[in-house]
């Protein structure tokens, strides 16, 4: 499978700069990269920060070195640490790569690493597919492995796809490697690392350098990004120090005017207020809570900035900004999670902390991990036995394993790992227990087999309901049921969603998926969420009001304009954004219109993506104006030719408009354009057919329809044409080997029984009917 990698080290970024007495406003940009760089003092954006405190200053960003003249044990456990090394200038100090005339060879391609006197250069194929010469001009991490950066024109940072393992020998390290050595990623791909995916300014500089600014520029397609430091500093987690750095040089009597945050925007000294005590009976710590309800998980909003599958909004996020004003997360979904909430591609954490029992118990991130270092707090098992007795735990009993074996570690089975960009293991943040009857039931992986790979899941299953009795029902069998279209689907899933002893990302992901099952019962509970207090709840609705039927869609949509989250007002809006709006109050034109402009705002600032493009032209679309939407869908064309979404939804316009011949020339340019063709050959299928073309319709039906990529719909669509031109022995045929790939799927059983019925089989008719019911 085709995935974009992406190399996030586990914590949050990076920082480095020179001490001045009196700094100068600086600003890194790509221009200045081989000048010395002086303190970076940076001014910070204006966001919420000022509203809430108008008695202060603006702030400025002054560098590591600064804060070390006062923290400097802080600042000596940060040098060398994944944050520090996250992105450099390269020098013999921070290059780790083999650049003394090595070779690598990926698909006959040979690749060249040397040094030119100071630069680290590598000759390899460029955006045309020649061989030139590329000098590095950042490092990019440390370890597991080191990436390197090439600057193209038009400001762009491309992350090179060969990188260096940098671990040991002993476990294979110490060479060069390609990120997709199975596939022949070649020029003109998005994923070659001239490619749209393997850019930097999008893809990676969010996380890897304080106080990013992309600074992208739509008209000439051209970046002109700047930072403040170009790793990740104290004052990525901290904000910006010029007001503290006044406090710590201010008189004793003038201190007090800086606040209780010394001048900072944020403090995480709350989290030290939360006392632990272990329950013996338990054999768990538990919180005892404070009396005077501090914030002790305020850091982990901070650490999700970075460490979580999202998407950037609203730039200018600050320590102490509301995650959902400017990010957009993902969340339990198909491809990136197991049914179960497993892990599958990458998503950092976040997602997958939220969902444990740890989360809900008031742990934090630093409980485990050193901020500055990153380093977990303790070795092996003795991690754990900060909140977990090992008289309990940590025995052949508990873990039923041999002591001192990697079976009677912890980790290797409440926190298994998965392997990305071929050499990076990380590990499942959900603390969970290990459920081999889930593997029967649903298909989610688990670490018993995972070690134990010549055993089977029944044999996992049958040896821990032995041990432990027979497992509780799990949320993964729901979302499962989601996922597949199961008959009950709704019915669970509205079940999970109301239950408020389940994690909220969780009952979140269950609402992003009822809107596929909407019945009267489902709609009006969803109006409740829309109308209640959960913020994650209404990401998840918000995130699939285009799922709505269009007549629905106002009430669910309105109540969530007047949220406090951006990113949820915002998609709100746009949901609505083809509603008669002069129907309702002022009030709710004014809250949609804030909502619409600050949607459009955030597909501006990403408008270096096509996916923004398109959903613009969509926007566009919905207003009316389909020659300003057909303009957006062709720069999201011209940005990238590779980009279906944007072919099929400009056909479909042209279709609207009464343009069918053009919509199948444009789906007929996407063939030779894209690298999924499915999509685009179903959408050329459905054109044909409203041509009347049946019989080079189905010839596309029915290849999208087979293709391993294809949802349950676009078999049903086939079967349907099939059955249209009376080969219906063939349509259920179809339908009966999707049935396999889509259990439970409700368009699939309804079309087998309705051909049935058809062709006068009432026996099975009947048992299709009942499967429905």
């Amino acid at each position: 499978m085709r995935k974009l990698l992406c190399f996030l080290l586990p914590a949050l970024l990076m920082l480095g700069c020179d001490k001045q007495s009196s700094p100068v406003d600086h600003r890194d940009t790509l221009a200045d990269k081989d000048k010395p760089v002086p303190a970076a003092v940076v001014e910070a954006t204006q966001t919420e920060v000022e509203a809430k405190a108008p008695n202060l200053a603006k702030r400025t960003y002054m560098g590591a070195e600064t804060c070390a003249g006062c923290h400097a044990s802080e600042f000596q456990s940060w040098q060398k640490s994944h944050h520090d090394m996250a992105m450099k200038l390269p020098t013999p100090e921070t290059v780790v790569g083999n650049f003394d005339n090595a070779e690598f060879d990926y698909f006959g391609t040979v690749s060249h690493f040397f040094k030119r006197g100071d630069k680290y250069v590598v000759r390899t194929d460029g955006p045309d597919g020649k061989l030139q010469d590329f000098a590095v001009a950042y490092t990019f991490g440390i370890e597991p492995l080191q990436q390197y950066l090439i600057e193209l024109p038009g400001g762009k940072l491309q992350a090179l796809s060969i990188a260096w393992d940098s671990r040991s020998k002993e476990v294979g390290g110490q060479r060069w490697f390609h990120l997709y050595p199975n596939e022949e990623i070649k020029p003109g791909d998005p994923l070659h690392w001239t490619g749209l995916n393997q850019n930097w300014n999008f893809m990676c500089a969010d996380c890897h350098s304080t106080n990013f600014q992309k600074n992208y520029d739509t008209a000439t397609k051209t970046f002109s990004s700047a930072w403040s430091e170009i790793n990740v500093g104290c004052e990525a987690c901290h904000g910006p120090a010029s007001r503290h750095v006044d406090w710590a040089n201010a008189p004793e009597d003038q201190r007090g005017r800086y606040g209780e945050n010394l001048g900072l925007e944020v403090s995480y000294r709350d989290r030290l207020t939360g006392a632990w005590q272990m329950n013996l009976e338990t054999g768990i710590a538990q919180l005892l809570k404070n009396a005077g309800g501090a914030d002790i998980q305020k850091e982990i909003q901070t650490c999700a900035q970075c460490h979580s599958r999202r998407s950037t909004a609203f730039p200018g996020a600050h320590p102490q900004s509301n995650f959902l004003d400017h990010f957009n997360p993902a969340l339990l979904s198909d491809g990136l999670y197991h049914a179960d909430g497993q892990i599958n591609d990458e998503v950092y954490v976040y997602g997958s902390f939220l969902q444990s029992k740890m989360h809900g118990a008031g742990v934090t991130c630093s409980n485990c991990h050193n901020p500055h270092t990153l380093k977990v707090r303790a070795e092996g098992n003795a991690l754990c036995a900060q909140c977990h007795l090992p008289q309990k735990f940590d025995t052949a009993e508990h873990h039923m394993h041999k002591a001192d074996t990697q079976g009677a570690q912890c980790v290797s089975c409440h926190m298994p790992e998965k392997t990305y960009m071929q050499v990076d293991a990380r590990r499942d943040h959900s603390f969970r227990v290990p459920r081999p009857d889930l593997s029967l039931s649903i298909g989610s992986p688990n670490a018993c087999v995972g070690c134990h790979s010549d055993k089977t899941d029944s044999w996992a299953a049958q040896v821990l309901e032995k041990k432990y009795g027979k497992p509780k029902p799990h949320y993964g069998e729901a979302l499962f049921a989601g996922r597949i279209g199961a008959p009950d689907a709704e019915g669970r899933l509205l079940k999970l969603a109301m239950d408020d002893t389940q994690p909220e990302i969780v009952r979140a992901t269950a609402v992003s998926m009822l809107p596929q099952y909407l019945s009267q019962t489902s709609a009006q509970v969803l109006q409740v969420i829309a109308q209640g207090d959960d913020a994650l709840l209404h990401l998840g609705l918000a995130q699939s009001l285009e799922n709505v039927p269009e007549r629905i869609r106002p009430a669910l949509a309105i109540p969530l304009l007047y949220e406090d989250e951006k990113v949820v007002t915002a998609l709100a809006a746009n949901a609505m954004a083809g509603a008669p709006m002069a129907q309702y109050p002022e009030e709710v034109r004014r809250q949609f219109n804030n909502g619409l402009v600050n949607y459009q705002r955030s597909e501006d600032f990403n408008s270096d993506r096509p996916e923004s493009l398109a959903n613009l032209a969509g926007m566009y679309f919905q207003q009316g104006q389909p020659a300003k939407s057909e303009k957006y869908f062709r720069d999201a064309i011209d940005l990238e030719p590779s980009y279906s979404p944007a072919y099929i939804n400009l056909a479909d316009l042209y279709r609207a408009t009464g343009r069918e011949q053009e919509s199948e020339q444009v789906l007929r340019e996407a063939l030779a354009a894209v690298n999924d063709k499915t999509p685009v050959e179903h959408s050329l299928g459905l054109s044909l057919v409203r041509q009347k073309k049946m019989s080079e319709a189905l010839e596309y039906l029915r290849a999208a329809a087979h293709s391993t990529t294809a949802p349950s719909h676009y078999v049903y669509v086939y079967a349907i044409g099939l059955n249209s031109l009376g080969k219906s022995n063939e349509a259920i045929k179809e339908l009966e080997q999707a049935l396999e790939r889509f259990p439970g799927d409700r368009q699939i059983i309804s079309a087998l029984a309705s051909i049935h019925h058809e062709q006068g089989n009432g026996s099975a008719a009947q048992q299709y009917q009942q499967q429905l019911q």
